[in-house]
């Protein structure tokens, strides 16, 4: 593996309407964790899995989370911001128009998700592929949420968050890993959805994958936000 982490982008520039009245006035990012705003347990976790710098893709009211976040020192990492602009760019907009900031690979983390898994093995997997991308997944059996990925000896063989199949035991975990490379059609200034995107790699037999064995936390949705509550208030750092 390069010595160096690959930096993280942290998609965080939706609406979060499942969270409204919450997100009303602030966005997903500042809600309310355990007395802190929940990005700060996330660049914590970054950093104490050996992450040194992250980007910040921001849309609906990201200034204010510029604003808390600065530049990321008091959390032990850099922290940099790209904006969506006047229009919401969707994931895969939003990281084509951070790449400049990205460099040729890195992570992708989804704004809401606590993922506590080895960071450094899943790089060390993605180096190891040689794809363009690499989808890291969780066998989920529907229990957290529909599984929506068929992952046989060590490969996905479909993904679909729209269409279920019989075989689908496994879950796209939220972390992902991808070369400058696979974004070479998307457009900085257009709508994307990074979902398009992996099944595009995919069919192109340019996406790796990584079963992850520890399972995922959310505060997408006021369940998971529940639950990710009492997941660190056991396990505070």
């Amino acid at each position: 593996m390069s010595a160096t982490p690959y930096p993280v982008a942290i998609l965080a520039g939706g609406l979060a309407t499942r969270l409204q009245p919450l997100t009303d006035r602030i966005p997903k990012a500042l809600v309310d964790v355990n007395g802190e705003p929940f990005i700060a347990h996330q660049l914590r976790l970054l950093r104490d899995s050996g992450i040194e710098r992250a980007v910040l893709c921001a849309g609906y009211l990201g200034e204010m989370t510029r604003e808390y976040v600065g530049d990321g020192a008091r959390f032990g990492l850099r922290v940099e911001f790209s904006f969506d602009g006047p229009r919401l760019l969707g994931t895969a907009g939003a990281i084509a128009r951070a790449l400049p900031l990205l460099g040729e690979a890195f992570f992708v983390l989804y704004g809401d998700s606590y993922l506590p898994c080895d960071y450094r093995a899943v790089q060390r997997q993605f180096e190891k592929s040689g794809k363009l991308a690499l989808m890291t997944v969780f066998r989920n059996e529907d229990r957290w949420d529909r599984s929506n990925v068929e992952f046989v000896d060590g490969r996905i063989l479909v993904y679909d968050k729209k269409r279920t199949t019989t075989g689908m035991r496994h879950l796209d975990y939220g972390l992902g890993v991808f070369s400058r490379g696979a974004f070479d059609d998307i457009s900085p200034d257009e709508p994307r959805d990074l979902t398009a995107l992996y099944q595009s790699l995919l069919e192109r037999g340019e996406l790796a994958a990584w079963e992850v064995g520890q399972r995922f936390y959310e505060v997408g949705s006021f369940e998971g936000l529940e639950e990710t509550r009492r997941y660190l208030a056991a396990h505070a750092r």
